[in-house]
């Protein structure tokens, strides 16, 4: 897919809807995209600063991505502004890599990769996020087995 180009005012939800900045994207761009809502995207921030995202419902019937505070900030921007910004489809479809430890652990035991293969990619996400912050690879293994065992009892 090709890189789409915006430029937008930062807007902000209410509290009570997070309280997130961020981009409206129209639903009929939206429908544009291989996987619809479920598209991971690549943004692009004034051209320098990339992220990974995905698409949330606003409520009206379009979508939103959420543009992360401290690129804000280290762009210089205030609520208001316009920013330019790009997207892109996300080539790695859980818009994240998968560490090391994990893919060795899913290598090596059949039945722990089926259990992460039927996984959402949300929850694929969760386990990474979970996993990535622990510098001891034992404790890595445990949390993964750990999560993979719960998410086996919710299948059942």
């Amino acid at each position: 897919m090709s890189t789409l180009e915006f430029r937008q005012p930062i807007r902000k939800l209410e509290k009570r809807k997070g309280g997130y900045y961020y981009f409206e994207i129209d639903a009929n761009v939206v429908n544009t995209f291989s996987k619809k809502r479920s598209t991971r995207l690549v943004c692009t921030l004034e051209n320098s600063i990339s992220y990974s995202c995905g698409l949330n419902h606003l409520g009206n019937g379009n979508f939103f991505i959420i543009v992360a505070t401290k690129y804000i900030q280290g762009l210089k921007k205030d609520l208001g502004q316009e920013m330019s910004f790009k997207i892109e489809e996300d080539p790695n479809p859980l818009g994240v890599e998968i560490p090391e430890v994990l893919e060795v652990l899913l290598s090596q035991d059949e039945r722990a990769n089926s259990i992460f293969q039927e996984l959402s990619d949300g929850k694929k996400r969760s386990l990474i996020y979970a996993i990535r912050p622990i510098k001891d690879i034992d404790k890595q293994v445990k949390t993964i087995i750990d999560f993979l065992g719960k998410e086996r009892e919710k299948m059942r």
